[in-house]
């Protein structure tokens, strides 16, 4: 990362910063530095809950596999601020991972959720990967909703408070994005997939999301970075505004 969150990919020094740790350059004597350990939980669930927090509030009862990552914690938090009911899966972090690889992508990793989500009769089933960078949706059959019809939801979404604003999504599918964002008010910008790209090209379109098929889903109002947390608190939100459940927000798409 360079100033401001902004990336370092292989166009802006990452081959340079690969050529120092060949030949390294001799560091000046200073002072020793010191290691000061915060946590800054308290800080980032304040200014998510400001920024993206629900405005209806609605009892959700919601299924969250954490997958023994990084997630776990920060639910926890935030949950003290939210009026849900949650439905805890593998929570703890253990890097061990003792319940198989936290990678919701794989399709062997996603029937434990979906059948936690049917047997409770949950709304929502969340789950995450390892570092939590990634959020996956099941609606309320456990179906799993796969994550290039969460970005044309989001941008909708999204654009409904500020439209015209641009929205940027990676090339390997167009249709629903392109469409939805159109319909919305909004521009498409399409961009090579990568995180490091698709930041890039939040910064250069003052965009005002992005989204991959993989999971990663990018904002504006969170340094143009990517969140795990974000997606879920929009599209929450998005649920108790409409009165509608994840399956009715996306059916008309999926089933086209």
């Amino acid at each position: 990362m360079q100033s401001d969150a902004r990336p370092i990919s292989s166009d802006t020094g990452l081959r340079e910063i690969g050529l120092l740790t060949l030949d390294p350059p001799a560091l000046p004597k200073t002072q020793p530095g010191r290691v000061e350990r915060i946590d800054i939980r308290p800080q980032l669930v304040e200014a998510l809950i400001e920024r993206f927090g629900p405005g209806k509030k609605r009892p959700f009862r919601i299924v969250a596999n954490a997958g023994n990552g990084m997630a776990g914690p920060l639910i926890r938090s935030l949950a003290a601020h939210l009026p849900f009911e949650w439905i805890w899966l593998h929570e703890v972090p253990d890097g061990r991972f003792p319940h198989g690889v936290p990678n919701p992508l794989l399709p062997e990793n996603r029937s434990e959720t979906a059948q936690l989500v049917h047997a409770t009769g949950a709304d929502l089933g969340l789950a995450w990967d390892g570092d939590a960078d990634r959020c996956f949706f099941y609606d309320e059959t456990g179906r799993f909703i796969e994550s290039y019809y969460l970005v044309g939801l989001i941008a909708s979404s999204l654009l409904s408070k500020e439209p015209g604003a641009a929205i940027i999504h990676d090339p390997r599918l167009v249709w629903n994005t392109r469409e939805l964002v159109t319909a919305s008010g909004g521009e498409p910008v399409v961009c090579k997939s990568g995180h490091a790209f698709i930041k890039e090209a939040m910064r250069t379109h003052h965009a005002l999301y992005g989204g991959e098929m993989s999971g990663h889903h990018y904002f504006r109002d969170f340094f143009y970075c990517d969140s795990g947390m974000v997606p879920w608190l929009v599209v929450t939100r998005l649920m108790a505004e409409s009165g509608m459940s994840l399956s009715q927000l996306v059916e008309e798409r999926m089933t086209r």
